[in-house]
């Protein structure tokens, strides 16, 4: 695969929080539907098909910081000849505005399957995000187990608003957004292919699932979680299960889930292998057609000395063939993984939905437990004295391993130790202060965290990096996401001026000042679909259907150059204390995903051990140091203002 059009696709695997709460003047709210789902999707405008001479302008302002002018030079004369009258790029544009004529979203259909289905690096790391709770502190078995009960019993509480079309819609300012990712996140399962995967959404069909799968020491249970009657299990009820589960899977077994973490291509010739048998595609189907997956963890393996690293790594990889990854099944949207000592949270295969449908379940689902919404109707059962509900045990789900998958099995250990070794995270609370100080200063909050991320990267490599930060156009039908160009000539100025010990407080403001406002503003055209990536994509993949070359403007080096996202980052606002985290799009990268709160952000980075350009901690040490900064002189500017 060429450098360029992997990296398009990888910018698909990220979440669309940021734009899609505070990037711009709107905020993002939830609102309780005044008219129907369905009337309200109807209503959503098509996402539009920017014009050619804006998103070429644009994209020559976001290329040229990263490249010498003599490249620069060359850059402007490809895409000049790419917009002449009657050139490529017009032809490519009438194309793509016919397909946006007959479709509902010209982009939608492709972007499934070049950002997901087409990939075939593996999803752990490479793809799916972890999704970190509130770190708990159990000291028995049956606290573990107890809240795992709460967890499921959450989430099938946030299941019945799906069901019943009465989640909230969720809006950004005055612009209603569109809500099908929330009824694909559960009962859906991706299906590896050879060269490319499928999807089942098996919670939009006309039967859909009942049940949960629950994974122990590599062992699997289907438990039907409607009970003989049609009601959905009490937590008593739950956990009742998951201490059954628990007491017939003392011992590990043949790690079977583990296969899910290989490359796809690898992995769906092994899925074909592994159903011939009767017993195995019967076991499989149950976990594809389960509304969600939970896995129950031991201690942590070769604990970091963070509890919040070691949480996000149990998470995103479940620490390789001798921690937790065999006891997972990673095709599915839905996994929710609590550990024995209190590390909690969920991966999510990213296929589906962005984050904010995933972020709005979790935050129902601590809410849930939180607010002892689970207690009142135990507590009702226990006054009324009802007889114990006769429940089926969980079933067992079994596996007829032979030679060729055990094979298989130790093939994908080996595969997924080796990115489980070069994957390095750091993940910290930043307690200088929080949203409401950049608010006093009359900044956008994450247009000044875009900053203090550049900042943090020049300072260590004393040059710019390709910047990714998603944004969401949700405000279109069936939007997904655009890429907001955090790399700017603003924000290259702005990282000198500020290490610059010549320059004045004034002048390190000012640069800041205008660093933030023009962040502020690529960030609102992205939400509004009009940033650069996703239209070049359109154009690029119009002349692949046509059975065209591929334009030189995509071989260009200011187009590879710019599309190296050496940052990966992504805003994900959450109620409770949580963070999410990723790997980073480039071996030569770091991922950074971040919660701002009032009076602290919580932070997720990471880097790969085998660049020896990258560290995650020198990377929080200079983030944190940015920060500060940035701070400082803002209150020092504050200060000689009212002298």
């Amino acid at each position: 695969m060429a450098l360029s059009a992997s990296l398009l696709i990888r910018q698909g695997l990220r979440n669309g929080w940021s734009g899609y709460i505070r990037t711009c003047a709107s905020s993002f709210a939830m609102v309780a539907p005044s008219r129907s789902l369905h009337d309200h999707q109807g209503s959503l405008p098509r996402l539009p098909v920017p014009p050619l001479e804006d998103t070429l302008n644009k994209y020559l302002k976001t290329v040229k910081p990263l490249v010498t002018e003599e490249e620069f030079q060359l850059t402007e004369e490809i895409v000049k000849k790419f917009a002449a009258p009657g050139g490529i790029g017009q032809q490519l544009q009438e194309k793509l505005q016919q397909r946006a004529k007959k479709t509902d979203n010209w982009l939608s259909e492709w972007w499934i399957n070049a950002a997901y289905l087409d990939y075939r690096w593996p999803v752990v790391v490479w793809s799916s995000p972890g999704l970190v709770f509130p770190l708990q502190e159990f000291k028995t078995l049956d606290d573990q187990l107890s809240y795992a009960a709460k967890v499921i019993v959450g989430a099938l509480d946030y299941k019945k608003m799906l069901d019943d079309k009465t989640v909230p819609i969720d809006h950004m300012g005055k612009d209603l957004l569109d809500m099908s990712q929330y009824f694909k996140m559960l009962g859906t399962c991706r299906i590896p292919g050879v060269t490319r995967d499928s999807i089942v959404y098996h919670g939009q069909s006309d039967n859909p699932p009942k049940h949960i799968v629950v994974a122990h020491n590599n062992h699997y249970f289907k438990i039907d979680m409607y009970g003989k009657e049609g009601k959905p299990l009490t937590i008593n009820q739950v956990l009742h299960q998951l201490r059954n589960v628990v007491e017939r899977s003392t011992h590990p077994t043949n790690p079977v889930g583990i296969l899910t973490t290989q490359n796809r291509n690898v992995w769906g010739k092994a899925y074909k292998k592994l159903r011939k048998d009767k017993l195995n595609k019967a076991s499989i189907e149950d976990i594809q057609r389960s509304i969600f997956f939970v896995a129950l963890d031991g201690p942590i393996v070769n604990p970091t000395g963070n509890e919040m690293t070691d949480a996000a790594l149990l998470c995103v990889h479940g620490n390789g063939s001798q921690g937790y990854a065999g006891n997972r099944w990673y095709d599915k949207t839905i996994q929710f993984i609590i550990g024995k000592k209190g590390a909690v949270g969920l991966t999510y295969e990213h296929t589906p939905a962005e984050g904010p449908p995933i972020a709005n379940l979790m935050d129902h689902i601590v809410n849930f437990i939180n607010t002892g919404n689970f207690q009142k109707e135990d507590r009702t059962m226990k006054e009324r004295k009802l007889p114990a509900v006769e429940l089926d045990r969980p079933k067992r789900l079994m596996f007829n391993i032979g030679d060729d998958i055990k094979q298989e099995i130790e093939d994908a250990k080996c595969a997924l130790d080796s990115l489980v070794e070069d994957l390095e995270m750091t993940c910290f609370l930043f307690t200088g202060f929080g949203t409401s100080f950049i608010k006093s200063q009359r900044l956008s909050p994450d247009s000044f965290l875009q900053m203090a991320i550049q900042l943090a990267f020049y300072r260590i490599h004393k040059e710019p990096g390709a910047h990714y930060e998603s944004a969401s156009t949700r405000k279109y039908l069936y939007g997904r996401t655009e890429t907001i160009r955090s790399c700017s000539t603003e924000s290259v100025e702005f990282a000198k001026t500020m290490l610059d010990e010549n320059a004045s407080i004034d002048e390190k403001v000012s640069s800041l000042r205008k660093a933030v406002e023009g962040h502020k503003n690529y960030a609102k055209d992205a939400v509004h679909g009009y940033g650069v990536d996703r239209h070049l994509l359109g154009l690029k993949l119009c002349a692949i259907e046509a059975g065209m070359d591929v334009p030189t403007l995509f071989m260009d080096v200011g187009y590879i150059r710019s599309s190296h996202m050496r940052l990966s980052t992504s805003q994900v606002p959450a109620r409770c204390e949580a963070f999410m985290c990723f790997g980073p799009l480039v071996p030569d990268g770091y991922g950074c995903c971040y919660n701002p709160r009032p009076d602290s952000v919580v932070f997720g980075t990471s880097a790969f051990n085998s660049s020896p350009e990258t560290d995650s901690a020198t990377f929080r040490a200079a983030l944190e140091e940015s920060l500060m900064d940035m701070h400082d002189i803002l209150l020092k500017s504050g200060l000689k203002a009212k002298l």
